[in-house]
């Protein structure tokens, strides 16, 4: 079993993918392909996906009965003691310095006129 998540990539990607797995919902494929077309479509994902993100999971013989491949994407698997995690690259906080705007509300002309 072998299941591919896109997101923001390429509609002709998708219609690419639709030739060898079923579309079950928007950017989710699914399919039993060989190993070798398995390669072969993941090898495609990487080449035309540009700016979006593509996720791979298919079956393999280990203690989690399945493995998975990210492509751009914030999350990355980490083999901990031959077990597959995920693993989130840590972001610093994005602080917003910017007082808050002025509304057009009668409230926000009541604060900035004085009580009339």
């Amino acid at each position: 079993m072998t299941i591919i998540v896109l997101t923001r990539c390429p509609s002709g990607l998708r219609g690419f993918l639709t030739r060898w797995l079923m579309e079950i919902s928007p950017g989710v494929f699914i399919g039993n392909p060989s190993a070798r077309v398995r390669t072969a479509l993941w090898d495609e994902v990487m080449k035309y996906a540009d700016t979006g993100r593509a996720l791979l999971a298919h079956t393999t013989n280990n203690e989690q009965g399945f493995t998975f491949e990210t492509y751009d994407h914030h999350w990355h698997p980490v083999d901990h003691e031959g077990v597959t995690l995920i693993r989130r690259t840590k972001q610093a906080p994005t602080i917003t310095a910017t007082p808050p705007s002025q509304g057009w509300s009668k409230a926000s002309k009541r604060r900035r006129y004085g009580n009339r």
